[in-house]
């Protein structure tokens, strides 16, 4: 089993910055796929971005382009989210999650999920 920790959210105000961390253990690693996903109240969870963990292959949604960094630290077993330029609209609750094999965005196809931090960006 694969568990996800993740960690940084909290209150900001639009156009502050956050980083969120995801710390794996078990058997996370190469051929895995981690992925930032979000659920903001009423609303279903959507993909935000993700990487390989092998090879370090970034995607993100349209929305967070140019304005959320993914990264990740082989060594320390974690993924990081760097986001930048926070909206409101980014208000949510931010999971990670991971799969064995290719990237994919939907958030059925992913088999592994940390517990949530809440990020809140006021205006």
């Amino acid at each position: 089993q694969v568990q996800l920790i993740e960690s940084g959210g909290g209150l900001v105000q639009a156009g502050d910055s956050l980083r969120l961390s995801c710390a794996a253990s078990g058997r996370t690693g190469s051929g895995y796929t981690i992925g930032w996903f979000r659920q903001a109240p009423g609303k279903e969870r959507e993909f935000v971005a993700a990487i390989t963990w092998n090879f370090g292959v970034t995607y993100y949604t349209d929305s967070v382009r140019g304005r959320f960094a993914i990264s990740r630290d082989n060594a320390k077993n974690t993924v990081f989210l760097q986001m930048n330029s926070l909206k409101p609209e980014d208000t949510a609750v931010y999971y990670c999650a991971a799969r064995y094999g290719d990237y994919v965005m939907h958030v059925r196809e992913y088999d592994y999920w940390g517990q949530g931090t809440q990020v809140t960006v006021s205006s």
